[in-house]
């Protein structure tokens, strides 16, 4: 069985969310330069790229990146075909035929750079109450969000936590064919974290 990386690669030239820290790798011992080993230095936004939010990144009293458990963020997933929607609501998710299964990731590009922060598709916040009827306990987007740039009220992030489920934002699923996989994301165990970058991987279920 394969695997599909569904990470996004962290580098110096990548986007961040505007005003949030660059990512940044420097050298701080090298062999060239007569070190006995390579060692390296990164510095970035718990948020950088793929990554998982911690209900406290947007509820003070929510739990921590360290509190989450590890099968809230592995296990069976659904891959579901959005491309080229605005508005993740209802319609999109109330005829899903799940299975069982209690994670999801949409798919709403095939470009593999993903959305612009000022333009990718969020999600309205009675889709979490829907997904909670059906057993759902984590979603993820290969959007940077799943409310606007210019939101303040977080209205899909509240609904969301309201009924429990995490939030993977910025995966890459544009090589991804919509179908049922095993997901891998584990976040870094930060203590008292807001949220994490991650490695995701969906292994094929054959």
């Amino acid at each position: 069985m394969s695997y599909i990386d569904i990470t996004k690669t962290l580098s110096e030239s990548m986007n961040v969310w505007p005003g949030d820290s660059p990512f940044s790798y420097k050298s701080t011992m090298s062999i060239t330069n007569g070190d006995s080993v390579n060692v390296g230095k990164i510095e970035m936004s718990t948020h950088t790229g793929t990554h998982l939010d911690a209900p406290y990144h947007y509820d003070k009293s929510g739990q921590k990146i360290d509190e989450i458990p590890i099968d809230a963020v592995c296990g069976e997933c659904l891959v579901v075909d959005a491309v080229g929607v605005d508005w993740i609501d209802e319609s999109i998710v109330e005829n899903l035929n799940l299975n069982g299964v209690k994670k999801i990731l949409f798919k709403t590009t095939v470009n593999k750079e993903g959305h612009s922060y000022e333009n990718f598709p969020i999600f309205s916040e009675n889709v979490p109450r829907i997904l909670k009827q059906m057993g759902v306990g984590l979603i993820g987007t290969d959007a940077p969000s799943v409310d606007p740039l210019t939101s303040k009220e977080l209205l899909a992030h509240h609904a969301f936590r309201v009924e429990g489920i995490y939030i993977l934002e910025g995966v890459d699923l544009s090589d991804v064919v919509p179908n049922i996989y095993e997901l891998i994301a584990l976040p870094l165990k930060l203590k008292d974290g807001d949220g994490s970058p991650l490695r995701a991987v969906l292994k094929e279920i054959k």
